[in-house]
């Protein structure tokens, strides 16, 4: 489906991750809030509506270590539909009240919905739905990453979710001959994974074809690295840097800086670079063209990386011996623009930014992400992130999903301001007061006016900021192992008078749709 819509006209746009949205069964999906929230955005005159990557969640429930590039996350399947498509019934549809409706669990969730899943697939197969037209079409059509996912997960499965290098040599290596009995003793199993993502992605089609009409486009989220423990490592090792059992040679990181004395280290597995050039980059297509299948358009999570990534050796526990690698963005980014022509993408340009990475990014005419949060510090760096200086060709954002929400941020600045009374230098506090006219509160309000006054293109707000909410809400704390990616919004706050007022404000800084 080509995207209508283009980054370069002025607009807005909402950061909300499917799983937070409201409803039944104790996660959002592409349900019938899904298209409430359409119709929200709709009448408050905003343009996009942005969320996080959708593969199925790994270690820790982040969507950003999902195992796999490619596939869907089943949870994100509505019950309801299935119900509508008549492979559910009434009964099936009853939430328990283990359930959670203010916060994921997501154990929960899995063992409720994976249970009315597998009823709805067994109606399916009882209806000879697996013989249907669209059914193997679907698979036909994906079947260059569905395989391996199903093969993946099945086997993931079997092994009580143990990682993939722990197996028998047999399916670690993907013998020829292992992978044949597999498919034939646990063809169910693979059909059931097939049908999860035939259903999801029936869903999703939908979603995106209503919110499209309604003049919304949808903003995905392509993270550079994936997850070591996914089908996409396990499929294709020669793709990455990893030594004969699997395990990663180098892992991905950010080097020691004033946050942290050893660096940040991720974990991801390198790409060997030079192989994926000599294939024509051609799973980096292939991802591509899911994303585009999928999205109208997509931000890059590090885009940095498609410059240069800090490379550690695996065995190291710490980022600290790590070294700066090359990597060959510009070559991939022209086969891109060569396969799909314009290309929708945002560049998450935060970090350690070198005039090389700018350069590329300006290049391809890619718009970078500015934050109003990083602008009040105590050096002349933050200018970049005020928003008299952005160019119009950029996203601004008062944070992104691994920031405090803006009532936490500036609950935060006034306690420091607190603490700092008594010296004599002027506070980010006083600072961000006198930027945005005085005044302490409602600060979401003067914040959403400051950013869309902004000759900045693109303005895309998270939810929470959007109904003032404290950190109590905030999606992600990285560096925390618990209380991450669970966050769900409150019902009833997305109300006709908050639609009427931000309306307003796209109509009075001219971002509402042509």
């Amino acid at each position: 489906m080509r995207s209508p819509f283009s980054l370069d006209e002025r607009a807005t746009g909402i950061l909300l991750h499917p799983t937070s949205l409201p409803g039944p069964h104790g996660i959002g999906d592409f349900g019938a809030e899904a298209y409430k929230f359409v119709d929200f955005l709709c009448a408050a005159g905003v343009r996009w509506w942005q969320m996080l990557p959708l593969g199925p969640i790994g270690p820790g429930n982040s969507p950003y270590s999902a195992t796999s590039a490619f596939a869907d996350n089943p949870l994100l399947i509505s019950l309801h539909r299935l119900a509508e498509d008549g492979l559910l019934r009434r009964n099936d549809l009853k939430t328990p009240k283990a359930l959670r409706t203010d916060r994921v669990s997501y154990s929960a969730v899995a063992r409720f919905k994976t249970a009315r899943l597998r009823s709805a697939f067994d109606e399916f197969m009882a209806t000879r739905g697996l013989r249907s037209a669209a059914f193997r079409r679907f698979c036909k059509a994906e079947e260059s990453w569905l395989e391996n996912h199903a093969l993946f997960s099945t086997l993931r499965r079997v092994h009580r979710n143990r990682s993939w290098t722990t197996w028998p040599l047999p399916q670690r290596a993907r013998r020829t001959a292992e992978m044949e009995r597999i498919r034939k003793h646990f063809r169910q199993e693979l059909d059931f994974e097939r049908f999860c993502q035939f259903h999801a992605a029936r869903q999703w089609t939908a979603l995106r074809t209503y919110a499209n009409r309604r003049g919304v486009g949808l903003i995905g989220d392509i993270p550079i690295f994936v997850a070591d423990d996914s089908s996409d490592v396990w499929a294709h090792p020669e793709l990455f840097d990893l030594d004969a059992k699997g395990h990663a040679k180098t892992v991905s990181g950010c080097p020691p800086d004033m946050f942290s004395k050893t660096g940040q280290r991720w974990g991801h597995p390198q790409y060997r670079w030079r192989r994926h050039q000599a294939t024509g980059f051609a799973w980096w297509l292939a991802r591509f063209a899911r994303t585009f299948e999928q999205f109208d358009a997509v931000r890059i999570d590090h885009f940095l990386g498609f410059n240069r990534v800090w490379s550690v050796p695996g065995t190291h526990k710490t980022a600290k011996h790590g070294r700066w690698i090359k990597t060959p963005g510009r070559t991939l980014f022209t086969r891109l623009r060569k396969q799909f022509g314009r290309l929708n993408i945002i560049a998450e340009d935060l970090g350690v930014v070198t005039d090389e990475a700018l350069r590329l990014r300006e290049d391809f005419g890619f718009p970078g992400m500015r934050l109003l949060q990083f602008a009040f510090g105590n050096d002349d760096g933050d200018r970049y992130n005020q928003p008299h200086s952005y160019p119009r060709n950029c996203v601004v954002y008062p944070g992104t999903h691994d920031n405090d929400t803006l009532v936490g941020w500036w609950n935060g600045l006034r306690a420091e301001h607190r603490r700092r009374r008594a010296r004599k230098d002027i506070t980010p506090y006083q600072r961000a007061l006198r930027y945005m006219d005085g005044g302490d509160t409602e600060i979401h309000w003067k914040v959403l006016r400051t950013l869309m006054s902004s000759v900045a293109n693109t303005a895309v707000f998270p939810a929470q900021d959007l109904l003032g909410l404290d950190s109590r809400h905030r999606m992600n704390t990285p560096a925390t192992m618990r209380g991450n990616w669970e966050w769900r919004l409150p019902p009833g706050r997305l109300t006709a008078r908050l639609a009427a007022a931000l309306r307003d404000l796209n109509e009075a800084f001219e971002r509402l749709p042509g």
